[in-house]
């Protein structure tokens, strides 16, 4: 009997997903926490991020392309669902020691999409370069972990390069594949989720259940995501093309390899 191998829609079952933000020139995102632990991956472009930890001030950092940013748990602050919008004007007034007019201004009036633009003449603070330690890694600047000459290279992101890794609970590893390479199967060993995200290139991904049974195969490109389940193994073959893909997990670490001599394989032109 045939088997279905297509990709197939979430079942909502693992508590786990991704969400790309674009930002045009002079584009804001608005100030706001999350209700759930990150990895922030910059695809593209430079910009400013300012990022507030409990108990911490504000570290305003500049970020660019190919920047692994570490999240912690947080909530909604501003815009039209804003937790400010669930307590009396007064209340919020005191709070922020204003007028009452000016509370109701101020948690009323921001948009319900959570993206503004600035204008052009707007001044952002200014950034420093030391509150990137520990909060931030560049990708390419950083030391690879794993380097197959023709193959490709592997950056992981975890409590020695990003500490803040280990707060926030998540891992990521950033797998970049030459032409007519492959990434050998792996699973994660602590029973972890994996979301991988397609940056650049194209290729095939097969991805094979705890019977042995493979239950996806399929041609995958830039701006493709899909997530493996727990101790799901998943391999990344590309014939022709060079591949970039980062690779979130639910645990700082863990991976495990069946193919014990190589991460990243080239393939023989005739395969």
């Amino acid at each position: 009997m045939d088997v279905d191998l297509t990709p197939k829609l979430a079942k909502q079952e693992g508590n786990i997903g991704a969400a790309k933000l674009a930002l045009s020139k002079n584009g804001f995102s608005l100030h706001r926490y999350s209700d759930s632990a990150q990895v922030a991956y910059v695809l593209q472009g430079c910009g400013v991020a300012g990022i507030v930890l409990l108990e911490k001030e504000e570290k305003v950092i500049a970020i660019k392309k190919e920047d692994a940013i570490a999240l912690p748990f947080d909530m909604y602050l501003t815009g039209s669902n804003g937790i400010f919008t669930g307590f009396l004007t007064e209340f919020v007034s005191r709070a922020w020691n204003v007028e009452e007019s000016v509370a109701k201004t101020l948690v009323s009036s921001q948009t319900a999409k959570g993206i503004g633009k600035l204008d052009a003449a707007f001044q952002m603070p200014e950034p420093k370069q030391g509150d990137r330690d520990g909060m931030v890694l560049n990708c390419e600047e950083a030391p690879l972990d794993v380097d197959i000459k023709g193959g490709g290279n592997v950056v992981v992101l975890n409590t020695k390069n990003l500490p803040l890794v280990g707060q926030v609970g998540l891992g990521a590893d950033l797998v970049r594949l030459n032409g007519s390479a492959m990434c050998s199967p792996s699973f994660l060993c602590d029973s972890a989720l994996q979301v991988t995200y397609i940056v650049r290139g194209s290729g095939r991904v097969q991805v094979v259940g705890v019977d042995g049974k493979r239950v996806l195969e399929t041609h995958i490109k830039a701006g493709c995501l899909f997530i493996v389940p727990r101790f799901f193994v998943h391999s990344l073959g590309w014939k022709d093309f060079s591949m970039e893909g980062s690779i979130p997990t639910s645990a700082p670490g863990g991976f495990q390899r069946f193919t014990r001599c190589r991460d990243a394989i080239q393939l023989q032109e005739n395969c």
